[in-house]
């Protein structure tokens, strides 16, 4: 499995729709500004057949440190949930090609 950066993709972007790299690094990283302020706000974001993006509080709990035994306090916590929309489930049920 290998690992793709914004870097990655960004060029890919610029490659494919003939825009300047600079262009497209800012439009890519005012989007990506904008899902992280809305999700912020607790703010629920859809994109159509792509997926769903909304965050979760997971609650205070009690942890044990594993080394020393010690009861642990953990606060609660917000995370970014993601659900697969249609389109997506539907890409990623069918085999992945392999590149030679």
């Amino acid at each position: 499995m290998a690992t793709v950066t914004k870097k990655e993709l960004i060029d890919r972007i610029a490659e494919r729709t003939q825009a300047k790299r600079v262009l497209v690094k800012r439009i890519t990283q005012a989007f990506l500004d904008e899902i992280i302020a809305e999700l912020r706000k607790n703010n629920r974001l859809e994109f159509r057949d792509f997926g769903v993006f909304e965050t979760r509080t997971r609650a205070a709990r009690i942890a044990q440190n594993p080394k020393t035994l010690e009861r642990v306090e953990v606060p609660p916590k917000r995370t970014v949930k993601f659900k697969m929309g249609r389109l997506m489930r539907e890409n990623l049920s069918t085999p992945a090609e392999e590149s030679a």
